[in-house]
């Protein structure tokens, strides 16, 4: 899994790349199949905002967050692409 992070308005930290890091090999163990993410953190006036496109075989998720504060926003979001993940799992698992 190749995860590339990008910062708009924003200096991307290790602290961050470290975070995002850890939160997305977490979803990697829950589904294999994830070939390429690529995670956009910006800041707009006083709200953070986080969001990730998650390339898997066969399909691609998007999941996007608005927060106060950057690490709230990368919780929500890799909440709301472990929640798509386990659907999609779900759906391609349900064939016989």
């Amino acid at each position: 899994m190749q995860v590339s992070i990008t910062g708009h308005h924003l200096e991307v930290t290790e602290s961050l790349k470290a975070y995002v890091d850890a939160k997305f090999e977490k979803l990697a163990r829950h589904f294999d199949n994830v070939t390429d993410v690529h995670v956009i953190l910006s800041v707009e006036k006083l709200v953070q905002k986080a969001e990730a496109t998650l390339q898997l075989s066969g399909a691609k998720l998007f999941a996007e967050d608005h927060q106060e504060d950057m690490y709230a926003a990368i919780d929500e979001m890799v909440d709301k692409l472990d929640r798509q993940i386990t659907k999609h799992k779900e759906k391609t698992g349900s064939h016989r």
